[in-house]
C-alpha cells in the first residue's frame, strides 16, 4: 500500500486528476509535488522484501567440540549471522600445552581450563551450549544424533538429534594404542584434564608404596621405575616435569628411596623429537644423559602387563623390563564417531577426514572438519597440469610465452602453494628460473614453451606437499580461517577473493585456501631449560628461551582469569614448591 501526504492545494490538484484518461497516477504525484505539496510514499514492495530479509530464517550451525578448533572458530564466529549451538561431552576449555605441568602440580587443573559458556557470555554471543556426546553423523539427513551425559530424556536413555545447514566437526582425536596388548589396561594416557590428575596421583601413589617398611629392594626399583613410551613433545615434556618434580620436591619428602627412582623413555626411532630441528633433539639427549634419563631408541613395545613392559629392537631383540608406572604417548588415532563417519561417505581406509583446501569434507555438502580429527588435503598441480596450460595459452597457440605464463602465476602460487616452496627450497628467484629447468639457458624474452616441457618444468614441484602436524597451533589456525570464511560467505558470493577456478567451472573460488603458517614450537627439557624451533631457521636452547616460553604460554591463555592463575601457579611453585599430596 502507498501512503501519500499533501497540503490541500495539492491535494486537490491530485483530485482533480484522478479519471482523467491518459493521465498516471506517477504523474499525478509529481503535479502535486510540484504545487507545493510534500509527498512520502513507501513501496510495498519494498517494505514487504525488507521484512521479509529480516525475518528469514538464521543458517543453522552446529559445532561439535571445544577444542582448539572448535574453540577457536566459536570465538571468531560472528554468531549474529547463524543460529549457532554447540555440543560437547565436556563444557570446558582446556590448554592442553600445559597438561604436563598439571602432572607435577606445577600448575594446578582449574587454571588451564576456561568453562564454555563464560567464553560466550563474555563476548555476548548468542550461543546454545549442550554437554553431549555425538556418537553418530548423518550427513545424508543433515542431522546428529546425541547423548547426554548428564540427565535423560523421557524415554530414559538421553538420547537426542539436532539438525543443521552447516556442519563443523572438531571432535579432536583419541590415543593410538597400534592394537598394542595391555596398553589399555595399564598405561596411563595424556589426553585430557582428568588423564594428567591420574597420572599425578599414580606418582604419588609409587612413593608411597615404595616408602612402605616391608618392601624389598628389588620391588622399591620396580615400584619407582616411571616409564614414557613414546619421544615426542608430550613424551619428552612429561619426562623433563617429573624429573623436575622428583629432584626439586619428592626427594626432599623421600630421602630414604630416592636412588631407587629412575625415569626411562623408549622411543621407536632413532632419535627423540624428530619433528624438531636435528640440534633440538641431539640438545635434549644429552641433556637428559646428564640428568639420569634413560633414553631407548629404536625399541617398538610390543605387550605391556601389570609389572613388565615388553619390547623389541634389530639389534637387541626382545627385551622385558619392571616398571611401577607407565605413560602412553605414541601416537594419536581416531574417535569411533569419526571411524563411523568416514564408513559412510567413502573414506574407511583413512585415519582422518579428508577435507579439501577449503577445509570442507570430501563430497559433503555443508560438512566442515577442523583440528586432529581432519586432514586438509593439497592438490598436486601435475593433476590439474593440463588444465593450467590451457586456461593460461589464451591465443591458444599450442605454446606459453613467460607473459602468459606470469599473468596466472599469482593464480597458480595460490591455489598450489607447493610451487612458491619448491622455488625457495630450490634457491630459484622466480617462474622463469624454473622454466629454465625444462628449456634450458634461452633468452627471457623468447622463452615459449609447449605443454610437454611445462609438464617436465613443474614435475618435482608436487614433493613440496606436506600435511600439517596435528597440533594446536593448526588446529587453532583452521578454526580463525572457518569463522573468518563463514562471516564472509555473503559477501564473497558477490566478491570472491579466491583463485581462477582450475578445475570443475568457471570464476574464482569464493575464498582464498588454507594455508598453514608455522609460528614455532617448544620443547621445555626441564632445569628452567627450554629448546625453541621458530620460523626463519633459528633455533634456542637453554635458560633464556625458558623465559621466552613462559610469556608466550601465559599471553596464549583464553582469558585474564586463567593467565592470572597460570603466572601465580609458577610463581607459587618458585616460592613453595610443588604439592605432593594425594587429593
Amino acid at each position: 500500500m502507498g501512503f501519500f501526504f499533501f497540503t490541500s492545494r495539492a491535494a486537490a490538484r491530485f483530485l482533480e486528476g484522478i479519471g482523467r484518461p491518459g493521465v498516471s497516477t506517477a504523474a499525478l504525484l509529481l503535479t502535486a509535488a510540484s504545487g507545493g505539496g510534500l509527498v512520502a510514499y513507501a513501496d510495498s514492495a519494498a517494505e514487504s522484501a525488507s521484512e521479509s530479509s529480516q525475518n528469514a530464517p538464521k543458517k543453522k550451525v552446529l559445532v561439535l567440540g571445544t577444542g582448539w578448533a572448535g574453540t577457536t572458530f566459536l570465538k571468531n564466529l560472528d554468531c549474529s549471522r547463524y543460529e549457532v549451538k554447540v555440543i560437547s561431552p565436556r563444557n570446558y576449555f582446556a590448554f592442553t600445552p600445559l597438561l604436563p605441568s598439571v602432572t607435577c602440580g606445577t600448575v594446578e587443573p582449574r587454571s588451564i581450563v576456561e568453562p564454555i559458556r563464560r567464553m560466550f557470555e563474555k563476548k555476548n554471543k548468542e550461543v546454545t551450549f549442550y554437554e553431549a556426546e555425538c556418537f553418530k553423523i548423518d550427513a545424508s539427513k543433515k542431522t546428529v544424533h546425541c547423548r547426554s551425559a548428564v540427565g535423560t530424556n523421557f524415554d530414559g536413555n538421553g538420547d537426542f538429534m539436532l539438525d543443521y545447514d552447516y556442519l563443523v566437526v572438531a571432535l579432536g582425536a583419541t590415543v593410538n594404542t597400534f592394537n598394542t596388548p595391555g596398553v589399555l589396561e595399564h598405561c596411563y594416557f595424556l589426553k585430557e584434564v582428568e588423564d594428567a590428575q591420574k597420572i599425578r596421583r599414580s606418582v604419588i601413589d609409587c612413593f608411597e608404596k615404595a616408602s612402605l617398611p616391608n618392601i624389598s629392594e628389588e620391588e622399591k626399583r620396580k615400584t619407582l621405575h616411571f616409564v614414557i613410551i613414546g619421544g615426542g613433545p608430550t613424551g619428552v615434556e612429561f619426562a623433563a616435569e617429573l624429573h623436575d618434580f622428583i629432584v626439586e620436591d619428592l626427594v626432599k619428602l623421600y630421602p630414604a628411596i630416592q636412588e631407587f627412582v629412575k625415569i626411562t623413555i623408549i622411543q621407536s626411532g632413532e632419535h627423540i623429537l624428530n619433528m624438531f630441528d636435528k640440534r633440538i633433539a641431539a640438545f635434549a639427549e644429552e641433556k637428559f644423559r646428564r640428568d639420569g634419563i634413560e633414553v631407548d631408541t629404536g625399541f617398538r613395545v610390543v605387550k605391556v602387563s601389570d609389572d613388565l613392559i615388553t619390547m623389541k629392537s634389530k639389534s637387541v631383540g626382545e627385551v622385558s623390563v619392571p616398571y611401577g608406572m607407565a605413560v602412553w604417548s605414541a601416537g594419536i588415532g581416531t574417535r569411533p564417531v569419526i571411524m563411523d563417519f568416514m564408513h559412510q561417505i567413502g573414506q574407511a581406509n583413512r585415519r582422518a577426514l579428508a577435507t579439501n583446501e577449503w577445509l570442507r569434507v570430501r563430497e559433503c555438502d555443508g560438512v566442515y572438519a577442523i583440528g586432529d580429527c581432519a586432514t586438509a588435503s593439497q592438490r598436486k598441480i601435475m593433476d590439474d597440469i593440463s588444465m593450467i596450460f590451457k586456461m593460461a595459452d589464451k591465443n591458444n597457440s599450442g605454446t606459453l610465452t613467460l607473459k602468459e605464463i606470469n599473468d596466472v602465476l599469482e593464480d597458480i602460487c595460490i591455489r598450489y602453494p607447493q610451487v612458491e616452496l619448491y622455488m625457495k627450497s630450490m634457491h630459484m628467484r622466480d617462474i622463469t628460473d624454473l622454466i629454465k629447468g625444462a628449456i634450458g639457458d634461452s633468452h627471457k624474452e623468447s622463452m615459449v614453451v609447449d605443454i610437454e616441457e611445462f609438464k617436465k618444468s613443474l614435475c618435482h614441484v608436487d614433493s613440496q606437499v606436506k600435511s600439517a602436524p596435528a597440533t594446536a597451533q593448526v588446529a587453532a589456525q583452521q578454526g580463525y580461517y572457518l569463522a573468518d570464511c563463514f562471516n564472509k560467505m555473503e559477501e564473497r558470493k558477490e566478491h570472491p577473493e579466491g583463485p581462477l577456478r582450475m578445475t570443475g567451472g568457471s570464476g574464482r573460488h569464493y575464498f582464498r585456501p588454507f594455508r598453514y603458517k608455522h609460528l614455532g614450537q617448544f620443547a621445555p627439557l626441564g632445569g628452567e631449560q627450554v629448546a625453541a624451533e621458530l620460523p626463519g631457521d633459528w633455533v634456542s636452547m637453554g635458560h633464556s628461551t625458558q623465559w621466552l616460553w613462559y610469556s608466550v604460554y601465559a599471553s596464549k591463555q583464553v582469558s585474564w582469569r586463567t593467565r592470572m592463575l597460570v603466572v601465580s601457579d609458577w610463581t607459587r611453585r618458585f616460592v613453595f614448591g610443588r604439592d605432593s599430596s594425594r587429593i
